[in-house]
């Protein structure tokens, strides 16, 4: 049987929370959020959801999780959440919600729209800098080889829908000059890449497949966050925050 992207997402976090020490405490809480959310996606499926109310009883669960496994901001942020229920329901429709309290929403909005989007016909052979599905901007880039280069797609930060994008383009600005899409790699990090922009400064990470097959990109993506200080010391923003805000 093929494992699901929650399977292979959950068991790529925990071995790279084994070679990658940095980054271990973030993977490991990440492995237990993806199996929460995991659950989540698996009650959807088999109860085709109407609306985002559905979410809202997932909330108590994820608040306990957080308290017990979060970093302590988050922990926090899901103690506070949890004694004042008014403010939870209505964290999933709230779009200016601090950092800390936006992650609750995404973590309980990514597997409902990550069932929405496999439950779709979306054309994805199109070139755009937003998801072709929710509309979101995307995590993380992924190259693979094809015939004598490579291809490039971008996976949605919020449904985990991935579409196609050209090489030499950058999906903030459009800028699309060779000479102003720099490419940088780190040497612990050698099939992870940023792709910046220095018309607008912004950045995305990019994992090519043809260097490691193994790879989960959105994991990849929160297992490098070294490379996140590297871009900020070099004044690019990152295009999108992960999950964990990072």
């Amino acid at each position: 049987m093929t494992a699901s992207p929650w399977d292979l997402r959950i068991a790529r976090a925990r071995e790279l929370a084994k070679s990658q020490p940095s980054a271990a405490e973030i993977l490991r809480f990440y492995a237990n959020v993806a199996g929460f959310q995991k659950t989540v996606y698996e009650e959807l499926r088999a109860a085709p959801p109407q609306d985002v109310s559905v979410l809202r009883p997932h909330l108590p669960a994820l608040f306990v999780l957080v308290k017990r496994l979060g970093p302590p901001p988050l922990a926090r942020a899901a103690e506070e959440l949890a004694n004042n229920y008014e403010q939870s329901h209505d964290l999933l429709t709230d779009h200016d919600a601090a950092p800390e309290r936006a992650f609750f929403a995404r973590a309980l909005l990514q597997p409902y729209f990550e069932y929405r989007a496999t439950s779709s016909d979306i054309a994805t052979g199109n070139v755009q800098p937003t998801c072709p599905f929710c509309g979101e901007r995307p995590q993380v880039a992924v190259l693979r080889g094809e015939g004598d280069g490579g291809k490039r797609s971008l996976v949605c930060s919020l449904c985990a829908t991935e579409w196609d994008f050209r090489r030499l383009l950058c999906p903030h600005c459009g800028e699309e000059a060779e000479r102003k899409l720099p490419v940088y790699v780190a040497e612990e990090f050698p099939y992870v890449r940023i792709e910046a922009c220095d018309t607008c400064r912004a950045y995305i990470k990019s994992v090519d497949l043809t260097k490691n097959g193994l790879a989960v990109p959105v994991v990849e993506e929160l297992a490098t966050v070294a490379l996140n200080l590297w871009a900020e010391e070099h004044e690019y923003e990152k295009l999108q925050l992960n999950l964990l805000g990072l």
